[in-house]
């Protein structure tokens, strides 16, 4: 009993904490923001999937069309192939390889005589830079083995992450990304697989959009497509093999591939 005089108040008891599980407001609305990215992918998905069936078609297992016998020429023709066509660095190749034939020769030669080699591709001054550095760097830090892995490429001289992509997946047949050039940035827009025009960021979303089996070949699957039917001056949809399922068809309004891809597809 309280001493007298004083005032006597039972201490409020602690609410336990409740057990049930409070709904959370927001939760209808993210599920119905959910719901159409969900079904974009979806539909990206089997886009892809069955473009990627019919580029196996109708060009079989893609290979590079720059020319090259060593593995440090395959990186001097992806450096050259920069802003320049394919054909043209395959026409420059031979008497550049004829007279440099092995890395050191590129640094140790007149920096004119490479200059004068490349002219032709364009760009030749900073082209030739990143040859020099580029073999320089194979020959004094590799041992002149061109590495295997992006990271290590990418830290070489006049390397970006396309010319990595490029040599690791014609040499070592590995995929650490997707390639993206011009005919892929463009085409990809085409395909409503990115809105991006950012390489870097081109690739983040085709590396989420195509499942890693096409990695390897998608973008030059996609190179043929753009030098054959989808050029950047005039699109030949009615010729083009994906007119009934591409996004971006003169001809017909786009709808999903009705065929049910198969495990050798997914």
């Amino acid at each position: 009993m309280p001493p007298s005089g004083a005032s006597y108040s039972r201490s409020p008891k602690k609410k336990r904490p409740s057990s049930r599980t409070v709904a959370n407001p927001e939760a209808p609305a993210q599920k119905a923001a959910a719901a159409p990215d969900q079904a974009l992918a979806a539909r990206r998905l089997a886009f892809v999937r069955e473009a990627n069936r019919r580029f196996r078609r109708q060009y079989g297992e893609p290979q590079t069309p720059l020319r090259y016998s060593q593995p440090h020429e395959l990186v001097i023709a992806v450096i050259l192939s920069a802003q320049c066509t394919d054909e043209q660095v395959n026409r420059v190749t031979p008497a550049l390889f004829e007279r440099f034939k092995q890395p050191a020769e590129f640094y140790q030669a007149p920096l004119a005589e490479l200059e004068d080699l490349i002219y032709s591709t364009g760009f030749y001054k900073n082209k030739a830079k990143s040859i020099r550095g580029f073999t320089r760097a194979l020959v004094e830090d590799l041992n002149g083995v061109v590495p295997d892995t992006i990271d290590a490429l990418i830290r070489l001289p006049g390397i970006g992450r396309k010319t990595a992509n490029v040599v690791l997946q014609e040499l070592y047949h590995k995929s650490e990304g997707v390639v993206v050039d011009t005919h892929v940035a463009r085409i990809s827009r085409l395909f409503q697989l990115t809105r991006h025009t950012d390489p870097v960021k081109i690739e983040n979303d085709l590396k989420g959009a195509l499942p890693r089996k096409f990695w390897l070949n998608w973008s030059l699957y996609v190179i043929f497509l753009g030098r054959s039917h989808c050029t950047a001056r005039v699109r030949h949809c009615a010729e083009c093999y994906l007119n009934d399922i591409c996004p971006a068809s003169d001809l017909t309004p786009a709808r999903p591939a009705s065929r049910t891809p198969s495990k050798r597809d997914s």
